[in-house]
Order: C-alpha cells, then structure tokens, then sequence
C-alpha cells in the first residue's frame, strides 16, 4: 500500500468513526426524548421539565376486581383525570411471613399496566401503612407477633421488615419498568402515611424513624419524587402534602416544594350503626378551586371510586363492607351524578386555565366584604379565580369589563379573565338515585345449625385466665369462644328466692354472644370509637354443672392511633357471677376452655365441598331467626350487565360468600343512628354535617361482582350469628 493509499484509508476510518459517534448521538437523544425525567419547582410537578396541574384520583385495586379496573380506570380518564393514586396493602401481598401473593385483586402490577395503557399516570402510595379504614391499616397480622416489635417507631424489628417489603415492591415496579424515568407510569411515589401526630406522641424516637423512613425511600433510587402525606417535617427532598376536606392555607416546608393535596376527602365512610355521610359536589368543587387559586398544583380525590370492602379487609373496628365514600364513581363503578359530570367540568376548566396557572403567582384583589379574585398573568397569558364567600347570599361583582353572578359559597374560573366557563354551585346536570330492581324469582334456602362449642370440640384447649384474642386466632377468624362451667350447689339462695343471679362479662371488643347450658341469652356489641363490649343479664342456673360459652367476635382490626399493634379483642375480664351465697365470683382467673373459629369455617362449609358434607334441611326443615345458623341457596346469574348486590336487610349479622368467595361481612340488624336532615352545600363541611339513611340499616345492599358469578348453578352460603330470616334476602340489579 503506497502512502496516499494509507492517507486515504485514515480519511475513510476518520469519517466512519465521525458517522458512528453522529449516530450513537442520534439514538442516545432518541432514547433521552422517550424516557420521561420526573421533577419539582415550588410551583408544581415537572414531567419532561414541563410544569402540570395534576388532577389524581384514588382507586384502590383490591376493594374492586379485576374486570372492573379498565371501566374505572376510564371512566377516571374521562372525567378528566391525570393521575390514578393507590396504596400498596401489605397484608394482601404478603399474608404469612415471606409468602407473597400478587393474583386476582392483588396483582398490582397489572393494574398498573392498565392506568398506563389508558395513558394515564400513577401515584403509588408504599406506605407501607396505608390506615385506609382497611383491617390493621394494611400491616399483616403476623408482624405483631414479631420479639421485640413496636410499630412506626424508632425500632429495629419493625424497621427491617418495613424495609424488606418496601424494596419488594420498588425491585417489582423496576422489574417491570413502571417508574416513569423507566417508560412507565409512576410519577409519584409515597413511604409512611399521616404520620405527623404519632411522631408528636411518641417524641424523639418518632422523629428518628421518620427521618429513617424518608432515607430508606430515598435510597430506593425509584427516580421519582417522594411525599410524605401530613409529615410537616418530611426531610428534603421528600415533599410533605396536605389531607383533608380543604387544604387551601396549607403551606410545604420549603418554598421551593409545590403545594400538593394527596387527600381531597369527597366524604366519609361508612361505619356499621352509623348513619350514610355524603358529601355535595358543589362543596367539594370549591375546596378545589380555593386550592388551585391559592397555588395548589395537585390534588387527589380520597375517593374517586371507594370500592368493596370484601372478605375480612375493612378495619375500624366496624367499617362497613361497603367503601362507597359518595365517590364520583360509586361501589359498583358507575357514575354519580351530578357529582361526576359536575367536576368533570371543574377539569376541564382547570386544564384551560392550566398555562396561567403555572407561570405566575396570583394577585388578589377585593371585589366586595366577601368576594375577592385571584388573577394570574403572565405574558401571552390569563385566568381568574372569582370568589364568593358569602353563606347565604348571591351577589354580582365587576371584573375588568365585565359583570358577574356569583352564587352563595361559589367561584367562577375566567381561564382567559374574560369567559366564565365554570362555577362551583352552578351544577347543568340532574342528579341520579341509587335504584335497586330486584331480580325475578326467590332463593329456595337450606339451613344447617351450629352446635354451641365444648371443649371437647377438635382443636379446644385449656389454659387458666383469659386470654386475649388476637393471640389465639392471629385474626384467621372472627371468632374466638370462651368456655367454662360453673358449679352450682343446692344451698344457693337465689334457686329458693326466684332472684337470678347476674353474669356481668366485659370485653375489649368487638360483639359478644353469650350462651347457657347451650342457649343463646342475649349480645352486645361495641360502636364507632368505643369498641368494648359490656355485657350483664340475670341468668337461669340450675343444680349441678352449668356450661358457660361466649362467643366473641371482632369486626375488623384497629387500622389507625398511637401503637394500634397493642390494642386488644376478646373478653379480657372481669367475667363475673353475682348474686350467689358468697356475694360474688369473680371467674376471671378460673380454667378457661379455648376454640378458635365456627366448624363451618373449619370444612369450609362455603364452598361446593364443604357444603356437601353438612345434612342441610329445607322447606318446612328450614330453620329461622336462630343463632349460628348457615343458609345455602343455588341460583343462575340473570342476564345483563348491570351489577347485582344483595337485599341482606332481614338478616342480623354475619357473613356472605359466593361460590366460595367472600364478599364481606353483613350486620343489617345494626341500624344507622345520628341526626339526618337537609343539608346545604354552603358553609364548611365536616364528616357530620350531611348524613342520610338515619333508623335504617347502616348497610343494606352487598356488592355481588358480575366476574364470580358462573351461568349456573351459583352457591351463595350465609352465616347468620344472631337469627334472622333468609327468605328475606333477594338479589338486586344496580340501575
């Protein structure tokens, strides 16, 4: 090769090498243009460095089913949602110690992968303490009984699983590339929940943990923001947020954090004895825009669609089954109106008045005693927020060139300063009732009695004292019964006077039934706040041997409070007996005879094979408005798309299972108290001030999912614990 031969070759390799590098920078900024960066400002959320107004709603995975998720997730889409938030529930996805479970209602990368193919966002809210009014605020059962444990505390133990399961979950979104820098959906993500007050408890410990929680998250490199809800001290870059019905003075730890609202409560949920709470749209649509206008860039509605409390996942104690929540989309996913289409408007009008929003801060000005405007202008752009905070009055204002009609308690938004396109109390839609149409024809009920437990029953035992519950059943069941017998000699002054002798029983909670010689005597139960039971009637004891068995019974663990880990179930004492010849007996400390559950649940008697080792009985065999009784009934699905729920009104308490899956537990003999009347939209609203459904059962119709339902031949099974009437029950379509 001559020397312009090689000079040649060199020029050849140099342009190669030049075209190479052009090419790699070519694909390097392709592949940079489809990985989007997530990031903040104090003025809001940055996608791709572009500031958003964030619109969000919660919808929690498991409290619907999995052919329900496309239809919530776009009817979220439609009503002018960006963002879709949930949390992440420990105790569904790791429910014994290192068995994880991500199937069915639980396969959370699933949904995930729906919210993104409706080209919508995700907030993940990792918690892992959710509270959510969900059974020991998401945290498994089997964490409590951990050595050493004590939760959301500067506590080793706690901290190492809090850890595992919190990398667990990051590892699988990574897996599956769901944080958006990744190409996915999360922009958000969340670790511990509300936990400001409990840090304020607990004193210095709690500020290490808090401190450790927000570095642990950090150190999990998901390449998205993280928020700490109600953490006023969230260390940055954490970005603390705001809950609760309005949240427009709150105010970030740091002017240079945007001003987020993760909970926008649309009402309240529902409690067993309580009254329905709900909660009117117009309200809510102005706790929004007195948010925006005051520089709130996201906001997330605490529900957009409640959902079910299915099985044994709603806590409290007595959360009802039903996660309703006055949602826009309602427990059965369909809309509710006005309050869907109503702050579908308020979206629409918040997205065009999106580029003032996010240039400038706004000015205020007085329009009136009551009345001001927030006005933001930058160059190129305009928009106004026109408020009236007058209680009872409409009132016209001036406005540039223009005049206004403001409603009492309303705002209008000029997302050009010019147009009104939106105000709060102005609704253009007609409001929908809940209607439930029965379906045709009657169930043909079967009916098998629980026997009273002995301890001689399989798996019974034997230990001195009372025992706390939750530390014999580990919460595998509701139930937990209590035995012992009691003597009564010949001489006893009571069997000559008539004069009964009292049983007195006081329990932890949560429901009680008391049984003698086999026979129920009577129950009590706890309500709302107050979850302990008492419990005293004059009992009939005769000569001889007397079998004492009570039944106790919880309706969903602790889920919020300081060290809720330590609370306790069951009948702790005292149990006492007075009235007898030596005063009173204190039979607290006396031999106890234990059996965890109901022998229905041990064969599994709601499921096609362990219905078919019970003797059921019907027709005139059928037996009614006993206590423990199971009842079974065959039915075909009716044709149809509309969801179906259960008329359970004339039963007592218990639970429901279809072919084998529980929907939740039933209590219609547990009628709704409070002060229901009318109820304006103006004025502030609190989770008592609107209230509905006063006298009747707190909860009378029960979500059946369409998804567990087969053309024939369905096995609908229900433990009735009280007594009621099964022939009462009949199966509904929402319409």
């Amino acid at each position: 090769m001559n020397p312009s031969s090689s000079v040649m070759a060199d020029k050849v390799v140099v342009k190669i090498n030049v075209l190479c590098m052009f090419v790699l920078v070519i694909i390097s900024c392709a592949f940079t243009v489809a990985v989007a960066t997530v990031s903040y400002d104090d003025k809001a959320i940055l996608i791709n460095g572009k500031r958003r107004i964030l619109i969000s709603g919660s919808i929690h995975y498991p409290r619907s089913t999995p052919d329900m998720w496309p239809g919530l997730i776009q009817k979220a889409k439609l009503g002018g949602l960006d963002v879709i938030q949930t949390y992440v529930f420990w105790n569904g996805h790791e429910p014994s110690r290192g068995q994880y479970n991500f199937q069915g209602r639980y396969d959370i990368v699933h949904f995930i992968k729906l919210v993104q193919q409706a080209g919508l966002y995700v907030h993940l809210r990792i918690g892992p303490y959710a509270c959510a009014e969900w059974n020991f605020g998401g945290f498994p059962v089997w964490l409590k009984f951990i050595p050493g444990i004590a939760f959301r505390t500067d506590n080793g133990p706690f901290k190492a699983e809090m850890q595992t399961f919190t990398t667990k979950i990051v590892d699988i979104m990574k897996a599956e590339r769901l944080f958006e820098p990744q190409g996915g959906p999360i922009i958000l993500s969340q670790i511990e929940n509300e936990y400001d007050l409990v840090e304020y408890q607990i004193g210095t410990p709690g500020v290490a943990y808090s401190r450790w929680a927000a570095s642990m998250a950090l150190n999990q490199h998901t390449g998205v923001p993280w928020v700490m809800c109600k953490q006023q001290d969230a260390p940055d870059p954490i970005i603390n947020t705001c809950n609760g019905f309005y949240c427009e003075n709150f105010t970030p730890n740091k002017n240079y954090k945007p001003k987020m609202w993760t909970e926008l409560w649309t009402s309240w949920f529902l409690e067993f004895g309580g009254p329905t709470p709900y909660r009117p749209v117009e309200d809510i649509a102005l706790a929004v825009l007195k948010f925006i206008q005051n520089k709130g860039t996201y906001f997330n509605y605490y529900m957009y669609h409640g959902g079910t409390n299915f099985g044994r996942t709603s806590g409290g104690p007595f959360v009802a089954t039903s996660y309703d929540y006055d949602a826009p989309l309602d427990e059965y996913g369909l809309p509710r109106e006005p309050k869907y289409t109503h702050l579908r408007n308020l979206h629409f009008a918040i997205k065009r008045a999106e580029p003032a929003l996010v240039a400038t801060n706004p000015i205020v000005a007085s329009l009136g005693r009551f009345q001001e405007a927030h006005i933001f202008k930058a160059p190129g752009v305009c928009a106004a927020f026109l408020s009236n905070y007058d209680q009872s009055s409409s009132v016209t204002v001036n406005f540039g060139n223009g005049h206004y009609t403001l409603p009492a308690w309303s705002i209008s938004i000029l997302p050009d300063c010019i147009t009104e396109v939106f105000n709060t109390a102005k609704t253009n839609h007609q409001g929908s009732h809940l209607n439930m149409v029965p379906v045709e024809g009657a169930f043909g009920w079967e009916s098998f009695t629980e026997a009273v437990a002995t301890p001689a029953d399989k798996g019974s035992f034997t230990a001195g004292g009372l025992k706390e519950q939750l530390s014999v059943t580990w919460d595998t069941t509701d139930y937990l019964w209590y035995m012992t017998d009691v003597t009564i000699n010949a001489n006893e002054g009571f069997l000559r006077t008539g004069k009964l002798p009292v049983l007195s029983v006081e329990s932890a909670g949560h429901a009680l039934q008391v049984f003698v010689n086999g026979q129920s005597i009577g129950i009590a139960y706890g309500k709302g706040e107050n979850p302990k039971v008492s419990f005293w009637k004059g009992v009939s004891l005769r000569v001889g041997v007397n079998k004492i068995a009570l039944l106790s019974a919880t309706v969903g663990l602790q889920n919020i409070g300081l060290h809720f880990e330590s609370w306790n179930a069951g009948i702790l004492g005292p149990v006492t007996l007075s009235g007898v010849n030596a005063g009173k007996w204190d039979m607290s400390r006396w031999k106890w005879s234990y059996k965890k559950g109901l022998n229905g649940e041990d064969i599994s008697v709601f499921s096609s094979g362990g219905s078919s080792i019970v003797r059921w009985t019907g027709g005139a065999g059928l037996v009614t408005k006993h206590p423990l009784t199971w009842y079974k009934t065959n039915f075909d699905a009716p044709q149809g798309n509309e969801p179906l729920a259960l008329d359970m009104s004339s039963m007592g308490k218990g639970e429901v299972w279809i072919n084998g899956q529980s929907i939740g537990r039933h209590w219609a003999a547990n009628k709704a108290y409070g002060n229901c009347g009318a109820c304006s939209y103006t004025g502030y609203y609190n989770e008592k001030k609107c209230l509905s459904d006063c006298g009747s059962p707190s909860q009378k119709w029960y979500h059946v999912p369409r998804s567990w339902l087969n053309p024939r031949g369905n096995l609908l099974v229900v433990l009735e614990e009280w007594g009621g009437d099964p022939r009462g029950i009949s199966l509904v379509k929402r319409i």
